[in-house]
């Protein structure tokens, strides 16, 4: 159950404080709630609200004026991999106040860059993030709150990103089909013909290359004991790899591979699903052979 004394550490301002004449999180959200568990999609959640209120923000050490209730409730179920980002969009100079699981509260003014705020939290905690969104100079104005796994602000397509065109979205149909294959499986390798590259650039998963948004290419795969899993590209272009492996987390590869190609080893891979996207280092479209081998890289 929530108290208001606990304090722990964040990437953004945190503290404890008296509470008197302040935000309620007893009280219903203004503008609703969601229950999200690690790993969800789409990513970035949305929601339109409207910023500001009669409170000052400074009762709990944050900055802005700020409404009596949350404005907004996620009930989120964390995991081993990804932090949870919680960021707004606004023509306003916004803030953001989250009371979390333990109590504790957290704040952020501009860390989004544009004045709008965002906190992220490496090693988020299981449970109960009440947020406001708050109003720097008073007033209300409107404004989305993203909550995400990935990025500040927007991310998939539906909303243009303010922090670099977009992200690739595993949820989306693959380009190029699909195979299910289990460990031992013959022929090896497994090609498949994809045209590289696309509109969106592979720096906002860390990884090089222009890609698509869909994946290319989804393979599920059900490892074993002995082989390694190996996928890698054969193109006259400058090819780049980046994979969601069945954990949700990315690896990527730029010229591992022969003349430019590019080759991920996965010495202990895991079962499930793989969505691969064949990226273009100079953002040409080319055909590609990927390969899938338990053997050898192209």
């Amino acid at each position: 159950m929530k108290t208001t004394i606990a304090l722990i550490a964040s990437t953004a301002l945190i503290c404890s404080a008296g509470v008197a004449n302040a935000q309620d999180f007893t009280l219903e959200p203004g503008f609703g709630s969601v229950s999200l568990e690690n790993g969800f999609t789409p990513d970035p959640y949305e929601v339109d609200l409207i910023s500001g209120g009669s409170i000052d923000a400074s009762s709990v050490g944050c900055v802005g004026m700020i409404a009596n209730a949350p404005d907004f409730r996620v009930d989120y179920m964390a995991g081993d991999f990804f932090p949870l980002i919680l960021s707004v969009e606004s023509n306003s100079d916004t803030t953001l106040v989250v009371n979390m699981p333990d109590g504790s509260w957290a704040c952020d003014d501009d860390s989004a860059g544009n004045l709008n705020p965002m906190i992220e939290f490496n090693q988020p905690m299981s449970g109960q993030y009440d947020i406001w969104v708050g109003a720097f100079g008073g007033g209300n104005d409107e404004a989305t709150l993203y909550i995400s796994e990935v990025m500040a602000g927007s991310s998939y397509d539906g909303g243009g990103s303010s922090m670099g065109g977009g992200m690739p979205d595993f949820s989306l149909p693959p380009s190029y089909g699909s195979v299910d294959l289990q460990s031992g499986f013959d022929p090896d390798p497994y090609n498949v013909q994809v045209t590289s590259g696309g509109s969106l650039d592979a720096e906002v998963v860390g990884c090089a290359g222009m890609i698509a948004t869909a994946p290319d290419f989804r393979l599920n795969y059900v490892a074993g004991d002995v082989f390694p899993l190996i996928i890698s590209t054969m193109s006259s272009d400058d090819t780049t790899l980046v994979i969601n492996q069945p954990d949700g987390s990315w690896i990527c590869d730029d010229d591992s591979g022969e003349n430019f190609n590019a080759s991920v080893t996965m010495e202990t891979p895991m079962t499930g699903q793989y969505d691969i996207w064949v990226g273009s280092f100079f953002g040409d479209n080319q055909p590609a052979t990927l390969s899938i081998s338990e053997l050898y890289s192209n």
